[in-house]
């Protein structure tokens, strides 16, 4: 009897034990948590009167970082559900305001070199570059942007437009040709950084070491957020090694350009960088020229490629929407002038290839190649032009930048301003899922947003991905709808931060123009070119951070269009 109650008395002992452990573990969590939301709201500035916004900072040291992780783009909903358009939390070791809403933002983004500074991680400051634009501030982000906008200046752009549809063109055909699914988003990050390197850099090489360069360049975008620690096999000393591969690439390139007489004519947006420095009194020496090529890579490469993979992927679920953007084409005279490959009876001959008119009516006949391969052509084939009047044209060609294939006569900047429906869709693309869903400030002063304050030395996010999805001047934000652009609705000219994927204020893209040509250009080769179809069984969600872009790939097999689809749509006007 007494062992049975020694017994019973340690069992008790024991859980009272463990019972007293876990009360004062939760004790002390609850307290160390309480502990640090007033750390926090001791650093409001006391000379505001103003509250700081609602929110939580979650645990000691880790905040809410293990829960932004983990919930990604549900993250910062639930809590602008709870808190409001401008709720604080604490991600990545830093204290943080998130922004929503086009009035908060335009107050952000108004206010750069006032309020607020751009913000960059250490890392990032490194591997581009002190001289770069994206890390300048003051006076020299002023003269930064004024050298580079003679690069994107309406009469460079018009210079790029031929050669990016050569380039897209190109890869447009590998796709059609291609006996598997193409995975669409590497496959774009491809693209944008062969139009990068041979049409903004005129970087002419083979391609195997553009590959090279390309991976060289995927190593650097992947370090190019990492822990500031220039140690052996980090991801800075990695990313710094990329740089220098592409820094070497680039000065021999640079100097090839200034050893050569300068001359009127510009070819490539290094000649206008040069050229525009000079008009501007800034000599820029080899360092600043080799950054400055290095970040043209940069801005082009991953949040292109992100709006690209997201126009396919959207073009693929709205097919009514792709059917009224061709019809466009149509109207327009851009459709029809694809190439049809015939397959060689005689081994040791050239392909030919067979290029129709816009449409059968328009021709009279229904010209369809009886054989058809998905093999690529080989360099010097000749193309044949088929016409009603007169005999084929016949003219030498490459398969260098797509120029072994007529398609439609090449692009302006004129004929691409008169498709306005496309340019409807790539801006409810660019709506629906901007490439970027934010952008990082750092506050240089203490100041009001929406009835708090925000104090200084805080860090401030702005939400463009949120902002699209719950401006009130939008009908029905949630579905795929271009016409909400068009000229009887003009939903996104209601106000002027309700639509900002490129951003807005002084530090706004500069590239979007080319941006959107670019974009502009994917689509109209696409849809005179192939029919596509999904090669899952589901389409992917999306990821939202760092870039947008599909999980676990978008997979898509592309097909040339055969001559009766083409007819069919010419048909319908």
């Amino acid at each position: 009897m007494p062992k049975m109650f020694l017994l019973e008395v340690s069992y008790f002992m024991v859980l009272s034990t463990a019972f007293t452990s876990i009360i004062s573990v939760l004790l002390l969590l609850a307290v160390s948590r309480q502990l640090w939301s007033f750390r926090w709201r001791m650093t409001k500035d006391r000379t505001c009167k103003l509250p700081l916004p609602n929110g939580s900072m979650g645990w000691p040291l880790f905040g809410e970082t293990f829960h932004w992780l983990l919930q990604g783009s549900s993250f910062h909903i639930s809590r602008r559900e709870k808190y409001g358009n401008v709720f604080r939390t604490h991600v990545l070791g830093k204290p943080v305001i998130r922004v929503t809403g086009a009035e908060n933002i335009r107050k952000i983004l108004l206010g750069e070199h006032n309020l607020v500074s751009t913000q960059w991680p250490q890392s990032t400051r490194i591997i581009l570059g002190a001289n770069t634009l994206v890390n300048s501030i003051g006076d020299l982000h002023k003269q930064k942007r004024k050298i580079l906008a003679k690069v994107f200046s309406h009469a460079a752009l018009e210079t790029y437009i031929p050669r990016i549809q050569g380039v897209v063109r190109t890869e447009v055909e590998s796709w059609c040709v291609n006996q598997g699914s193409i995975n669409v988003y590497p496959s774009a990050k491809a693209l944008t950084f062969r139009i990068a390197v041979r049409v903004l850099l005129g970087l002419s090489v083979e391609d195997d070491y553009l590959d090279y360069l390309s991976k060289t360049f995927e190593q650097l975008m992947e370090n190019l957020f990492s822990l500031p620690l220039d140690v052996p096999f980090s991801g800075l000393r990695k990313g710094i090694k990329a740089r220098d591969i592409l820094h070497e690439c680039m000065e021999k390139i640079i100097v090839d350009k200034l050893q050569q007489n300068q001359s009127e004519e510009y070819s490539d947006a290094l000649d206008y960088m040069l050229s525009s420095a000079k008009e501007n009194g800034n000599e820029l020496n080899i360092k600043e020229l080799k950054e400055s090529a290095v970040e043209l890579i940069f801005a082009a490469y991953s949040t292109t490629a992100s709006a690209s993979t997201s126009l396919i992927l959207q073009l693929m679920r709205h097919p009514s929407v792709a059917e009224k953007a061709k019809q466009e084409l149509v109207s327009q005279g851009l459709n029809g002038h694809r190439a049809h490959f015939k397959s060689c009876e005689d081994g040791n001959s050239l392909p030919t290839v067979i290029i129709p008119e816009a449409s059968a009516e328009k021709r009279g006949t229904h010209e369809e190649s009886n054989s058809t391969t998905k093999t690529k052509p080989q360099k010097g084939f000749e193309l044949t032009h088929h016409t009603t009047s007169g005999p084929p044209c016949t003219m030498p060609a490459t398969v260098e930048e797509g120029l072994y294939s007529c398609h439609q006569p090449y692009l302006s900047l004129e004929k691409l301003s008169q498709l306005h429906y496309l340019d409807c869709v790539v801006k409810e693309v660019l709506r629906t899922l901007p490439p970027v869903s934010g952008g990082y400030r750092t506050a240089l002063q203490t100041f009001e947003l929406d009835g708090y304050q925000i104090p200084k030395g805080w860090s401030v996010m702005y939400s463009i991905r949120d902002t699209h999805e719950t401006a009130a001047v939008y009908q029905s934000p949630e579905l795929f709808d271009p016409d909400r652009f068009g000229t009887e609705r003009e939903e996104g000219k209601a106000g002027r931060f309700n639509f900002i994927p490129f951003g807005g204020g002084i530090r706004s893209c500069i590239g979007r123009k080319l941006a959107q040509i670019i974009l502009k250009i994917i689509a109209l080769e696409l849809l005179n070119t192939a029919r596509w179809e999904l090669a899952t069984p589901t389409y992917p969600k999306m990821q939202t951070v760092p870039i947008v872009h599909p999980v676990n790939g978008l997979h898509v097999c592309f097909n040339y269009l055969n001559s009766h689809e083409e007819s069919n749509v010419s048909q319908k006007l």
